[in-house]
């Protein structure tokens, strides 16, 4: 099937970045976001690209994420809603661990008034914005920084996590396939978070709409070892069903 020169445009991009926001097209080929969805429309339906919530990937990549730039303006509101319903139930005085993410970076802005809190973190900008929170002891893991989004990842980061035991695990997550296991794209990253998840006595998942059914290539946990799954809107089939056999409660922000 023909393309018109702005399609090949979009496909060479994609292409060269393996995934890309619709924003991020739109800027990079001038154009606007309702000539983007329509070009990756028809090229997703000839499967030359996948779609997911706001982006577009090569089909089937399941080995590298989105830039970070790309994924803090990707559902930057719904993130931000995700961030005030977990800020409402993060008790004053309690000890949490946020591991790497735009989303988990959100819900660092949203505890800047909380009290009394000490956060343990492998992610530079999470530290970064709760140093401005006066009444936040904030302790950064030691290790590897991963320059494109200043995550902390390593063996030395595992090794520091493993001497703590705290009240919440904050984690984010790339994707949730369809059989309820959570997904990330980085084995070291992964090594690390499944280290928090195993120090915390719950375990809080953020994830937004875009993260169901998208797929990724390391597993990190299973539904059953989260306590609570905040989201900005009701999980697709099937996901209702797994929550509720994995006893995950849901809110939906």
């Amino acid at each position: 099937m023909n393309h018109n020169p702005r399609q090949l445009q979009l496909l060479a991009h994609v292409h060269e970045h393996r995934s890309a926001s619709v924003e991020h097209l739109a800027e990079a080929l001038g154009v606007t976001l309702q000539t983007v969805r329509r070009d990756v429309q028809r090229l997703a339906e000839q499967g030359l690209v996948a779609r997911f919530h706001g982006g577009v990937r090569l089909p089937g990549s399941t080995v590298e994420n989105l830039a970070h730039t790309q994924r803090e303006s990707l559902n930057a509101e719904g993130k931000a809603r995700i961030a005030r319903a977990v800020a409402a139930q993060v008790p004053q005085g309690c000890s949490l661990i946020l591991n790497i993410g735009t989303t988990t970076e959100a819900v660092a802005r949203a505890l800047l008034q909380h009290r009394g809190l000490r956060v343990i973190t492998n992610n530079l900008n999470v530290a970064a914005i709760l140093c401005e929170n006066p009444d936040c002891e904030v302790i950064v893991a030691g290790g590897v920084v991963r320059a494109r989004d200043r995550g902390i990842v390593g063996e030395a980061a595992v090794d520091f996590i493993r001497q703590f035991r705290v009240d919440i695990a904050l984690i984010g997550i790339s994707g949730i396939e369809s059989d309820g296991t959570l997904r990330d794209f980085d084995l070291r990253e992964v090594k690390v978070a499944q280290t928090i998840v195993a120090q915390a006595r719950e375990v809080w998942l953020a994830a937004d709409q875009s993260k169901f059914n998208r797929p990724a290539m390391v597993q990190l946990a299973t539904l059953d070892q989260i306590d609570r799954l905040f989201t900005d809107a009701p999980p697709p089939e099937p996901f209702p069903a797994l929550l509720q056999e994995a006893q995950v409660r849901c809110t939906i922000a």
